[in-house]
C-alpha cells in the first residue's frame, strides 16, 4: 500500500521581508508575547537591566506561562516604537522573542491562502521580498507557540 503525502500549499516557498513597520505588534485587540526565561535573560542583557527588575516592569503572567506587557491604551507591545504617532519599529527588534522571530510563518497563518491572505492585510512584508524556502517555513512553524 503506498501512502501519499500532500504537498503544502506553499511547498514551492513564500515571499517575506519584514518591512519594521509593527504592525504584528500593535493594538487594538489583547494579545500575547509568550516568553520563555532564556529570552526574559537575553532582552534584560540587551536592556542593561537585571532579569528581575526586566520582569517586574515587562512581563505579565497569565496562566502558567509569561507574556510581554502591552501598553493599556492601545494594547501594543510595550517595545513597539512611535515617532510622531506613527509606528517606528522595535526597541528589542535584535533580541526579539521566538514568536516575533517566526512571524508570519505561524501555523494559523499556513492552514491555507486565504488564511496567508489574511495575515497579508494587516502585514505588508508578506509577499514582498527574499522567498523562503519550504524548509524554513516548516522550521519557523514548527518554533512557534502563539
Amino acid at each position: 500500500m503506498k501512502f501519499f503525502s500532500r504537498r503544502p500549499w506553499y511547498a514551492d516557498g513564500l515571499a517575506f521581508e519584514c518591512v519594521r513597520c509593527g504592525g504584528c505588534c500593535a493594538g487594538p485587540g489583547e494579545g500575547y508575547v509568550w516568553v520563555t526565561d532564556e529570552e526574559i535573560g537575553r532582552i534584560a542583557e540587551f536592556l542593561g537591566m537585571s532579569e528581575e527588575d526586566f520582569t517586574g516592569r515587562h512581563v505579565r503572567r497569565v496562566g502558567g506561562r509569561r507574556s510581554l506587557r502591552e501598553e493599556p491604551s492601545s494594547k501594543d507591545c510595550v517595545f513597539l516604537e512611535r515617532e510622531d504617532g506613527s509606528l517606528s519599529g522595535c526597541r528589542i527588534y535584535s533580541v526579539r522573542p521566538m514568536q516575533c522571530r517566526t512571524w508570519p510563518y505561524w501555523p494559523k497563518n499556513l492552514r491555507n491562502p486565504d488564511y496567508w491572505a489574511l495575515a497579508q492585510a494587516r502585514c505588508p512584508g508578506i509577499n514582498r521580498g527574499p522567498m523562503h524556502d519550504l524548509a524554513e517555513i516548516q522550521e519557523k512553524r514548527d518554533r512557534t507557540d502563539p
